[in-house]
């Protein structure tokens, strides 16, 4: 990272943050009744188009070997939001469910790695303690991304917007503004121009050498297990809520988001005080603490539980998802900081997503009361519950970083 930053600088770069992070939930979050009503009923068009994220994730570490090799940050990300507005836009205009699948599938192919580029050219230019100042404005632009939805319908007259093609038409306006911006950012140039690319490189697989590392290597599994908990609650809280008969499902969710505006500012007091390693522990025991709150909600119908469980959201993707993109930047050699971040993109939006899902679908699966459809939340909870427990544990004992946090800061 820089030593210093100008303000122009930050303010430019809180801007990226802000316009890449409204792009997707305006049409993303909205994205599933609509599916639904196109679909034929018994359509497994909705489950697919849900695992997309994932899917796109897995380009990750190539659009990083464009960074690291090829391209600057910047025209990277540019040509992502640009291609990713032409998908968008023309989704607008599907009418069937498998063109459609298909088309928001390679959006996400190109959206995706926009995380993980965001991140490199973020940390290429400013500092440790700035990184997070910065990183908050993503959060804004998650809940500003409702603008949409309440300008089409107010001003525009369009009735349900959410559950319109509009939804698309809003992603691919946001994706073009963050394209023209992309542009105006800070010169990020690929550290490794002009070495010679070989197939590793093409695929975006160089980041594995780093696996070779104990240190690299515990890192990546653990934080690789602790999406199996962390996710759940991102795919199935939703669904928890509507079961237990709250109204405003999205209100309510991004409750957590709100609160995550002050934890995502004691990023770096934390990191300062004691270092990757145990800020990382104090993320997965704020897991802990979530399935907790969430448990009692669900055995004893205490809303309290659920605000509370809700309400962690920030500590806990702070600690784990930004912690876990600052530690990479710091740990990763220069020339491969680029892969380094789409490995670590692959690992938590991707593999992660899918490991959440193959575990907690056999295990939801399993709590469905027949009679009802509905589910019993309890067993769900203490499982979550006891795998964020024992990752914590094991980040404890097994995890030790190369670097620490409170040297870097």
């Amino acid at each position: 990272m820089s030593n210093t930053m100008p303000m122009g600088t930050r303010v430019k770069l809180s801007a990226m943050m802000f316009l890449q992070f409204m792009i997707l939930p305006v049409w993303f979050i909205p994205m599933f009744p609509y599916i639904t009503k196109m679909a034929p009923e018994g359509s497994v068009l909705p489950l697919l188009c849900g695992m997309i994220m994932g899917f796109g994730a897995l380009a990750s570490p190539i659009f990083g070997m464009f960074a690291d090799r090829l391209m600057n940050s910047e025209k990277v990300l540019a040509l992502c939001n640009f291609v990713a507005a032409a998908l968008l836009a023309y989704a607008y205009t599907v009418k069937t469910p498998a063109a459609l699948f298909v088309t928001l599938l390679l959006v996400m192919v190109f959206y995706m790695p926009t995380w993980s580029l965001t991140a490199t050219i973020a940390m290429a230019n400013s500092t440790t303690e700035a990184f997070p100042q910065i990183r908050v404005f993503g959060t804004l632009g998650w809940v500003a991304a409702a603008i949409f939805s309440i300008v089409g319908t107010k001003l525009f007259g369009i009735a349900q917007f959410d559950s319109t093609p509009y939804i698309f038409a809003g992603g691919a306006i946001a994706a073009v503004m963050g394209g023209v911006l992309a542009f105006f950012l800070p010169p990020t140039q690929p550290p490794a121009k002009g070495q010679k690319v070989s197939l590793a490189d093409a695929l975006g697989l160089r980041a594995l050498v780093l696996l070779k590392r104990p240190d690299f290597l515990v890192f990546s599994v653990l934080i690789l297990l602790a999406m199996v908990p962390f996710q759940w609650y991102n795919v199935y809280n939703s669904t928890y809520l509507k079961e237990r008969g709250y109204e405003y499902l999205t209100g309510v969710m991004n409750l957590g988001q709100v609160l995550e505006l002050v934890f995502m500012l004691l990023i770096p007091v934390i990191l300062k005080k004691v270092g990757y390693k145990w800020a990382m522990v104090l993320g997965l025991l704020a897991l802990v603490f979530r399935y907790g709150m969430l448990y009692l909600g669900a055995s004893s119908g205490i809303q309290v539980g659920d605000y509370a469980g809700i309400l962690i959201h920030g500590l806990i993707f702070g600690m784990l998802i930004v912690g876990s993109q600052m530690y990479v930047d710091a740990a990763a050699p220069a020339e491969l900081r680029g892969q380094a971040q789409g490995f670590i993109g692959l690992i938590m939006f991707s593999l992660g997503t899918f490991l959440s899902n193959f575990v907690f679908d056999a295990v939801l699966k399993k709590s469905v009361v027949a009679e009802t459809g509905a589910h019993v939340w309890t067993t769900p909870y203490l499982i979550a519950l006891a795998i964020s427990l024992a990752l914590a544990v094991l980040m404890a004992v097994a995890f030790k970083p190369a670097v620490q946090g409170k040297k870097h800061g």
